[in-house]
């Protein structure tokens, strides 16, 4: 109750003006070959962009598991205040609809939406947005699920991106999936784990597509990318993600290989305490970003 009461203060205590128009809430569709059915994206723009900005920045934020592009909504007025307090620069922000899809390419190829994202859902935001038509201004992000597929795709090709955010990453603490333990899969069921990565699982696959495998085994390509890389945590998280976000960081701590890590004190898995982290994540890609356009001037 009293950590309903603070959220619910921290909300109250935004300014009135956040409240305001300052930003276009739209739903789009877009229908691909990689996945089933159209793909309900939320995009969430400014209102209002001086022309001598220029392209906007693109910040891929992707829900966590049950979410969907509407999420988006939630996070929205968070969004406002660091644009009104000059956290974030003005940006386009867009959300998928990826159902518990782990923002993956299925080992069976059913279902491609990691291929769907890079392949169709990129280039169609920046051919329909004023964006910047590169990696040098794109951003990934996410929640939970959302943390452990942006991980991913940065990790896999990260010079594709300048930055990723990693909120409560779905990683388990593990680099084979035979040496999981039970406490970092007590949420995900084995018919889960079939439906993605083969039924009896890949072993190989699985470990293709765990993040901190990806870093471990391509650490020096990480190096050499210039990657920003954000990951945060909760000490409290009743589904024990922090177990896998800490060994991701002690990976990259121990190859020197610079990044922003965060346990949050007291913060259980999303909740009331997610709206402050969100901000806090939105600061490190604003400083990641003000750093980009620093350089490039």
């Amino acid at each position: 109750m009293f950590r309903k009461q603070l959220a619910a203060i921290f909300l109250m205590l935004l300014p009135l003006s956040v409240w305001a128009q300052q930003s276009h809430l739209q739903s789009i569709t877009l229908e691909s070959g990689y996945v089933p059915g159209a793909v309900e994206i939320a995009v969430l723009h400014p209102a209002e962009v001086k022309a001598s900005e220029g392209p906007l920045p693109l910040i891929l934020f992707f829900h966590g598991g049950g979410g969907s592009s509407s999420d988006l909504n939630r996070f929205r007025p968070i969004i406002e205040e660091a644009w009104k307090r000059n956290i974030l620069p003005p940006a386009v922000v867009a959300m998928p609809s990826a159902e518990r899809s782990f923002y993956l390419d299925f080992q069976d190829n059913s279902q491609q939406w990691e291929t769907f994202i890079l392949s169709d859902l990129i280039p169609h935001l920046r051919a329909n947005f004023n964006l910047v038509q590169d990696a040098s201004k794109t951003v990934i992000m996410g929640i939970s699920m959302g943390g452990m597929g942006s991980l991913r795709m940065a990790f896999k090709d990260p010079t594709s991106f300048l930055a990723v955010a990693a909120l409560e990453p779905a990683i388990e603490a593990a680099y084979s999936y035979d040496t999981i333990d039970a406490i970092d899969r007590t949420y995900r069921s084995e018919a889960l784990y079939q439906s993605l990565f083969g039924n009896p699982v890949d072993l190989d696959y699985w470990q293709l597509s765990h993040p901190p495998y990806i870093a471990r085994e391509n650490m020096e390509t990480l190096k050499d990318s210039g990657l920003n890389i954000y990951i945060e945590v909760g000490n409290e998280d009743r589904l024990n993600l922090f177990r896998g976000g800490e060994m991701l960081h002690r990976l990259l701590f121990d190859a020197g290989l610079k990044h922003e890590y965060r346990l949050v004190h007291r913060a259980d898995h999303t909740g009331e305490s997610i709206l402050p982290r969100v901000l806090n994540a939105l600061d490190f890609v604003g400083r990641t970003l003000r750093g980009s356009f620093a350089i490039e001037k």
